[in-house]
């Protein structure tokens, strides 16, 4: 899968050599107190450059808080011309966009739930045309590279050049420390298919709690990502909309000054030592494909045996055994036993289809 995403900032929001861009505010604005003291708190941390702040909150169930509207943009108004930061906020409907430009907001982005609607991301697109504001997509709540990609594409297309991707978790089913998954596979995908569209990484949202946030910013810088958005709120335990996920702006401050910074290449040694170790991983690689490939057409042998005598494709007392054993030799091996049933399950559903495939043609 390709993309067309052209991407050239006329107006660069920070210098990425220097630090991860940082976006920082509350959850929700709830009130302009609370907007203007939690902001002045935030502009006296140097790593912030850009103030969010919800202001129409799309709720699961009605009667929740759903944010104080367009009431609010003025109240960003001043927090941009008192503090100097630049504001963001999240927007659903073409005439969010239209009372938002009015404000002079410097970011816009869309959220989970509108990324979902290809429809919605089209009529937001129309209503973006030529408008000089910054864009961020956050992934869609199912993990779909091409859904998120295709979002990013409309906006683009509707001549929108300063883009960014938001990073923010996928709504998962199975048991997880985390309010969303984060599926780091996706955004590296995302990044190798697009490696000039900046990435920012949202910890509240994939962490759901305080608590997991440092092991998560640190994880997105780790892997190259080029910046977070936290929600920060002048007293979390009392907000509006989800408060676990909130810190204070003090805390902001230590969680950014703990965070450690990687060079993303070394000195001459390092690269040599570096090159040398990639190339025997090229090797190894090149191995491995061998010896998939040869199970392969054992595999293929096996369905010509099982076709010529009538026999079921699937044997689940074979597979059990399988997986039995082989998780046994690789968990000896120190090799992690999620990973590994993950493994042997593509390499089995695979083999399934190989098999399904000969007998059905040669019926």
């Amino acid at each position: 899968m390709g993309t067309n995403i052209d991407i050239s900032f006329s107006e660069p929001l920070w210098n990425p050599e220097k630090f991860p861009l940082i976006l920082a505010g509350p959850c929700s604005a709830e009130t302009e107190e609370q907007v203007l003291q939690t902001a002045r708190q935030l502009a006296q941390i140097p790593e912030v450059k850009i103030f969010r702040a919800g202001l129409w909150k799309p709720r699961t169930r009605p009667g929740s808080f759903e944010g104080v509207g367009g009431k609010g943009l003025p109240w960003l108004q001043r927090v941009k011309a008192e503090t100097g930061l630049k504001t963001a906020v999240e927007v659903a409907k073409p005439e969010h966009i239209e009372k938002a430009l009015e404000f002079e907001i410097d970011v816009l982005w869309l959220g989970a739930r509108t990324v979902v609607s290809p429809f919605v991301v089209q009529e937001l697109a129309e209503a973006l045309k030529g408008a000089p504001v910054t864009v961020m997509i956050k992934n869609p709540i199912i993990p779909d590279l091409k859904l998120w990609v295709g979002a990013l594409e409309r906006i683009n297309a509707a001549g929108i050049k300063n883009l960014f991707a938001i990073h923010r978790g996928f709504h998962y089913f199975e048991k997880s420390p985390f309010r969303n998954a984060p599926m780091w596979e996706i955004p590296i995908e995302l990044k190798r298919l697009a490696p000039q569209l900046p990435i920012i990484v949202d910890p509240s949202h994939i962490c759901g709690r305080r608590d997991l946030l440092p092991e998560i910013s640190q994880k997105a810088i780790d892997l190259e990502m080029d910046g977070l958005m936290l929600e920060v709120h002048s007293n979390p335990d009392e907000a509006l909309t989800d408060a676990s996920q909130q810190v204070s702006p003090p805390v902001l401050e230590e969680l950014l000054s703990r965070l450690v910074l990687r060079h993303k290449t070394g000195n001459p040694d390092f690269e040599n030592i570096l090159e040398t170790l990639r190339t025997e991983i090229d090797k190894l690689d090149g191995e491995l494909l061998q010896i998939l490939a040869k199970r392969m057409e054992i595999i293929d042998e096996i369905a010509d045996y099982k076709r010529e005598n009538n026999i079921t494709i699937l044997q689940m007392k074979r597979w059990a055994g399988i997986l039995s054993d082989r998780l046994s030799i690789g968990t000896h091996l120190q090799l992690e036993e999620t990973f590994l049933k993950k493994l042997l399950n593509l390499i089995h559903k695979e083999s399934i289809r190989r098999q399904e495939k000969i007998i059905n043609d040669k019926k």
